[in-house]
């Protein structure tokens, strides 16, 4: 497995974000680093990512990875921008096969088990389960670890504090993603007080949390 993605394992929750003022980035990192989740995925959903995952990339005491990427295009402005890793939310060969080529892991979107097949095809088996809950969660992952040991999962979508422990609870799930952590409106009027309680109480149930 990848140095990058056994981080992401050690760490085992991922924040993803979206920013919409790149100026708000430095605050952002504060707070990650303050709170104890030095991580973050910063979704290519607006013009400010690229800059945003300059900024937090700076500082040198985050990893920072890319997410919602969708063409080559943005997975080179991600990388340019030094994006530590990549996540999309399926499996475009191209995309895939890009990011690799450029030593970068990504972790790609699957919702079947022809999507994983086709992700194992391309060398990849760690992948975005998402979105999670939508597509059966604890009970479709627990499906799923039978046919496909050596795949390892990041559920993504709809998880909650309350069902996180669970979801890390499973030997395949490597991290899971999680939107709440660093909400939109928050970060959009600066509310970083909010953000790092928001933070703060996930480390708390990740200290607890069953596995690894």
């Amino acid at each position: 497995m990848h140095e990058i993605l056994e981080q992401i394992g050690r760490l085992r929750l991922v924040p993803m974000v979206v920013i919409d003022n790149a100026e708000h980035a430095p605050a952002f990192g504060a707070a990650l680093v303050s709170a104890g989740l030095p991580i973050a995925e910063i979704t290519f959903r607006t013009e400010a990512a690229a800059c945003a995952i300059r900024a937090l990339g700076e500082r040198g005491d985050l990893l920072v990875g890319a997410g919602t990427v969708l063409t080559t295009e943005q997975a080179d402005r991600a990388i340019d921008a030094g994006a530590s890793f990549i996540v999309a939310p399926g499996t475009n060969p191209k995309v895939v096969e890009h990011c690799l080529r450029h030593n970068v892991p990504i972790i790609p979107g699957v919702a079947t088990p022809t999507d994983i097949e086709l992700a194992m095809s391309l060398g990849v088996t760690t992948v975005k389960f998402f979105p999670a809950e939508n597509l059966g969660g604890i009970g479709m992952l627990k499906a799923l670890g039978g046919p496909y040991p050596a795949v390892r999962f990041v559920p993504t979508g709809g998880i909650t504090p309350e069902k996180l422990p669970t979801y890390l609870a499973l030997p395949n799930v490597l991290a899971c993603g999680g939107s709440w952590l660093a909400p939109r409106e928050a970060l959009a009027s600066g509310d970083f007080t909010r953000i790092r309680s928001l933070i703060e109480q996930a480390v708390k149930i990740l200290a607890n949390a069953p596995g690894k």
